[in-house]
């Protein structure tokens, strides 16, 4: 079963130096026709001379990133018009944009600001969309309004939501002065930036999964010299351990309703995989098997687990229902199927696809079970989706470097994560925070 601890080997390898520098994204390929669209600059009304933030960057880059739109550049705008009766439909017309953006951010009292927009509909010459968000605060608040701004945009144009306002968590390693491992568990942006660490240490950390409020992480740290699996407040970074069994404490995951966590432990001999009530800290066994039976995920009802296990002879995914405890196979086409993430309307399930020494990223219909691979990578890993199922975030590796990547679930759109200093692993996409 050496395949399917691979991931945890990777770990034990000394992967570069500092790793605590914001996450800058590649887009590698895009939609082909992607929508035009013009975000023009902000107009600001403050004491300062220029504005704190540049919301419309913001905006175009998020839309940009997506590989779902194409913004005007600002420097061919005809004209910037801060006023939405000042627009002149024709012009923007003649420049090919169907889909125009014009907002405005106020300074109020108190350190409070007011962001204003409206989406219009170039051919049409009216109004799609618009807003007014009142806040306080600084550069990190007029950010999320930024997130939240191109959300509705998103959404607006395509009929689905955007995942913009979310973020993203992974884990780094690094060398200190003295030539030692480091590792760090950090939370980002969606976009990469302003990360923030979670977590570090001086011993491995795996397996990072968000609670379903988006409030907290559950991890495995070896920080004891043994596996234990632990859930931190990501805002106040209170902790609490929920295992540390003799044996395998590894691959926590919550459950949709946030009350128990799914692990797999080896306390009874085999790995296995269990439940535990966070409430009352009580275990329930849900696989027993000679096999080894890992890395759990629940389904969006919570009424069943997917899981990968090596009953068959080779890694390939499962499904045990937390009542009856009926397992039945998942996968039947490739050798190695590991790793298993499902889409929120639990219609998908992306995997770690194994075939010769190539390891991608592929989705399955369940419904149908066709099977897409997504990557030409040779070592993929740790798939997590977006909160809007649209794209797939995992670990690669580029000319011998860990970085993250995302990949669209039709495969069409492609961006690369890259830290500016380090290596990057095991990403996993925050829910909607409630």
């Amino acid at each position: 079963m050496k395949v399917i601890v691979r991931s945890l080997l990777l770990w034990m390898v000394c992967l570069g130096s500092s790793a605590q520098a914001a996450l800058t994204i590649e887009i590698t390929q895009g939609v082909k026709g992607a929508m035009p669209i013009a975000v023009v600059p902000f107009s600001w009304e403050g004491p300062r001379v220029e504005a704190p933030i540049d919301i419309a960057a913001i905006i175009t880059a998020n839309l940009h990133r997506s590989g779902r739109f194409s913004p005007l550049p600002e420097r061919d705008m005809l004209a910037k018009p801060r006023d939405p009766s000042k627009v002149n439909f024709q012009n923007w017309s003649s420049l090919g944009v169907e889909s125009l953006v014009v907002g405005k951010l106020r300074a109020l009292q108190n350190n409070q600001y007011q962001v204003q927009f409206i989406l219009f509909d170039v051919f049409r010459g009216t109004q799609i969309t618009g807003q007014t968000f009142n806040m306080r605060g600084g550069r990190t608040d007029l950010r999320k309004t930024a997130h939240q701004v191109s959300d509705i945009i998103y959404e607006a144009l395509l009929g689905e939501r955007g995942a913009f306002d979310t973020q993203v968590a992974y884990v780094t390693q690094a060398q200190d002065a003295a030539g030692k491992p480091r590792y760090s568990l950090q939370v980002a942006d969606a976009d990469g930036y302003g990360p923030q660490a979670i977590l570090n240490s001086r011993h491995p950390l795996m397996s990072p999964s968000w609670s379903p409020d988006g409030k907290k992480l559950a991890y495995v740290t070896f920080e004891k010299g043994r596996p234990a699996i632990y859930t931190q407040n990501v805002r106040s970074g209170k902790r609490e351990k929920i295992s540390s069994f003799r044996g395998i404490n590894g691959a926590p995951a919550w459950s949709p309703d946030g009350t128990r966590l799914a692990m797999v432990l080896s306390k009874g001999g085999s790995a296995d995989i269990y439940v535990m009530n966070l409430l009352n800290k009580k275990l329930t066994r849900l696989t027993t098997s000679y096999a080894i039976d890992t890395e759990p995920v629940w389904t969006p009802g919570g009424d069943a687990i997917v899981f990968t296990s090596d009953r068959g002879g080779k890694p390939q995914l499962y499904q045990v229902t937390l009542s009856g405890r009926q397992v039945k196979r998942l996968t039947f086409e490739g050798e190695y199927n590991a790793r298993a993430t499902l889409s929120p309307d639990g219609r998908l399930v992306a995997m770690v696809h194994g075939s010769g020494d190539r390891y991608r990223i592929a989705v399955m219909d369940l419904q149908n079970g066709a099977l897409q691979v997504l990557t030409d990578s040779v070592l993929d890993e740790s798939p997590s989706f977006a909160p809007n199922g649209s794209m797939i975030i995992y670990a690669t590796e580029n000319q011998n470097r860990g970085v993250l990547s995302a990949v669209s679930v039709d495969g069409r759109v492609r961006q690369r994560l890259v830290l500016q200093e380090g290596e990057a692993r095991e990403p996993v996409w925050s829910p909607y925070h409630r």
